[in-house]
């Protein structure tokens, strides 16, 4: 956790967060022989049944924590704040635009405004899922593509494109979205976006745990974890549950990959890692639907895992800086004094339930 002088280097510090529908995360990231490394991780649960700003305030005192605390560790505050987060976000990075009913009310959150006014910090937001593809880009599995698509598959399905190590976003903010794109079988079956139809509802961890259910009412399969267990005891239902909820993913994916020709799909969450039988489905579907060309396309998982969001978001929030310099313009501080030297907490404080962690990222991938 803790950072030597003999570490440092002259690449100033970054503020990420991770904000999720249990968790949320904040990191302080530096660069360690040019790589992104969190060096301080606070996590406190998020207070989603309170609604949007008990999120906010709860994300924001915890991120204010991991400045203090990464600040009196580095001898140097962060420079720029990166946040993912379940939802869809505006083209610019700034607001939340839609989410669903894990945030209830998030929809319509300022949060790269909200953040700026409290840490004094200039202040990104990423899709979690975008995050995940943009840490993978960084410094993961995706490095040095032309064209990347990240995948998370748990407890929603999401998606993400890079072209030349940049995010695509979207005139909306909404590109990759691949959860919501429509599939043989699901007709009439309700998504959590409202409509029917859509990938998510055969292949999310929820949806494949309701299935499993149904063919194996005899069992106790109270989530995915419990499916994945059965199949991995070598029960042939259960592997045929997860081997479809990868297939119908593999065929969403297969109009993604004919549309960017990606050099490479990485795939995170906790849907995909259930096992050999989800990621086979996936990639029998791909030789199905996709031409012989593209077919073989490089199919690998996270090489960062739990840190592939707090990573991305920080390798956004760099990029924030004045051109050629990569040192963030001051923001609007609003008279008040930006975060700086001083020490206030080396310990997230008491009404934070704020911890040091190195639990997965929460996301879209988590079952």
């Amino acid at each position: 956790m803790s950072t030597t002088p003999e570490r440092r280097t002259a690449v100033p510090p970054v503020l990420a967060v991770d904000i999720g529908g249990t968790k949320t995360t904040a990191a302080v990231v530096v660069e360690t022989d040019g790589r992104p490394e969190p060096v301080v991780r606070l996590t406190t649960p998020t207070p989603a049944a309170d609604g949007a700003p008990a999120v906010l305030a709860a994300a924001l005192r915890l991120a204010r924590l991991a400045a203090e605390e990464g600040t009196g560790l580095l001898g140097a505050a962060p420079v720029a704040a990166g946040f993912g987060t379940a939802g869809v976000v505006d083209a610019r990075g700034r607001r939340i635009v839609a989410a669903t009913s894990a945030l209830p009310g998030w929809a319509g959150t300022d949060l790269a405004a909200a953040a700026e006014r409290e840490l004094r910090l200039p202040a990104t937001v990423l899709n979690d899922v975008q995050a995940f593809l943009a840490g993978e880009c960084a410094a993961g599995a995706a490095r040095r593509t032309e064209v990347a698509v990240g995948v998370m598959a748990g407890t929603g399905i999401g998606g993400a494109v890079a072209v030349g190590g940049r995010l695509l976003r979207g005139a909306h903010g909404a590109a990759g979205h691949l959860g919501h794109l429509p599939v043989p079988g699901a007709e009439g079956i309700a998504c959590p976006c409202g409509a029917t139809g859509h990938v998510e509802a055969l292949a999310a961890g929820p949806a494949m745990t309701a299935e499993a259910r149904h063919l194996l009412p005899d069992h106790h399969l109270p989530d995915l974890h419990a499916v994945a267990a059965l199949a991995k005891a070598g029960d042939q239902v259960a592997r045929f549950v997860l081997r479809s909820g990868g297939h119908a993913l593999g065929t969403a994916l297969a109009g993604v990959v004919a549309a960017v020709d990606p050099d490479v799909v990485v795939l995170g969450g906790g849907a995909a890692a259930s096992g050999p039988w989800y990621e086979a489905g996936l990639r029998a579907a791909l030789v199905a639907h996709t031409l012989p060309l593209l077919a073989g396309v490089r199919v690998v998982r996270s090489a960062l895992d739990a840190d592939a969001v707090l990573i991305g978001a920080a390798a956004e929030a760099r990029r924030l800086g004045r051109p050629g310099t990569g040192d963030p313009g001051p923001p609007d501080t609003g008279g008040r004094p930006a975060v700086d030297g001083r020490r206030t907490s080396t310990t997230p404080s008491r009404d934070t339930g704020g911890q040091r962690t190195t639990e997965p990222s929460e996301s879209a991938g988590t079952p």
